[in-house]
C-alpha cells in the first residue's frame, strides 16, 4: 500500500504540471507576401532610405522644439508680433537644419551597418562599431583628418552605448 500511495502522489503531481504546459502550436510557414516584404526590407538601399526619412522626421521635430526655445536677444524691444515672427523663422531654420543632419546621419549609419553586415554575414556589435565610425568620420570629415578620427571614435562609442542600452546583441 505504501508503494501504491507513492504512485498516486507521483501521478497526481505530474498531471497538474502537464496541465500547466502550453499547447504546442504547429509551425506556420510565411506567406508569399511576407517573404517578399522581408526581401524588400533586406535590401540595403531600401533600409537606408527609410532610415534617412525617419531620421529626417526626428530632426524636423527636434528642430521645431529647439527653435521654439530660442529667445531673441532684444526681446524687450520687440512687439508681440515681431517676437512671434522671429520664433517662427527660428523654428523653420532649426527644423530644416536638424532634418538634413539627422537624415544624413540615419542614411549613412544604416547603409554602413547593412553593407558591413552583409559582407561579414554576421549580426553583431562589430557592425555597429564600424557603422558608427563610418558615420562619425563622414559627418566630421570637413574639419580635417583629426576631426574625422575624433568623429569616428566618438560616434562608434555612442553607437555601442546605444546598442548596449537597447540590448540588441547578445
Amino acid at each position: 500500500m505504501a508503494s501504491g500511495t507513492g504512485n498516486e502522489s507521483t501521478s497526481g503531481s505530474s498531471s497538474p504540471k502537464e496541465a500547466e504546459r502550453p499547447p504546442i502550436e504547429p509551425i506556420r510557414l510565411p506567406t508569399v507576401e511576407e517573404i517578399r516584404g522581408q526581401d524588400i526590407w533586406n535590401n540595403c538601399a531600401v533600409r537606408s532610405v527609410v532610415s534617412g526619412v525617419m531620421g529626417g522626421g526626428l530632426g524636423l521635430f527636434m528642430g521645431l522644439f529647439l527653435g521654439a526655445l530660442d529667445n531673441p536677444i532684444m526681446q524687450e524691444e520687440m512687439t508681440g508680433k515681431q517676437q512671434f515672427i522671429y520664433q517662427a523663422k527660428q523654428m523653420g531654420r532649426r527644423s530644416w537644419s536638424s532634418c538634413k543632419a539627422f537624415a544624413v546621419m540615419g542614411l549613412v549609419f544604416s547603409a554602413a551597418e547593412c553593407v558591413v553586415e552583409k559582407a561579414r554575414a554576421k549580426h553583431d556589435m562589430t557592425n555597429t562599431v564600424v557603422a558608427g565610425c563610418v558615420t562619425g568620420g563622414t559627418l566630421s570629415a570637413k574639419g580635417g583628418p583629426k576631426a574625422a578620427c575624433a568623429g569616428c571614435a566618438g560616434f562608434a562609442a555612442f553607437s555601442v552605448l546605444i546598442e548596449k542600452f537597447l540590448d540588441r546583441h547578445d
